[in-house]
């Protein structure tokens, strides 16, 4: 029997592990704060950008 977790109407079944220098770093983490968002929310808004 599958494990059930919480249900979701936006599943991320999908994992990707990328290496960024630290300017990257220090620009993302200043995005996620002033926008009081996730790591996960800030990198899907700048995907949807590329669209």
């Amino acid at each position: 029997m599958a494990k059930m977790g919480r249900p979701t109407t936006n599943p991320r079944p999908h994992k990707i592990s990328v290496r960024i220098n630290d300017t990257c770093k220090d620009i993302l983490d200043t995005y996620c704060k002033e926008n009081n968002v996730t790591l996960t929310e800030a990198i899907e808004r700048s995907i949807k950008k590329l669209n």
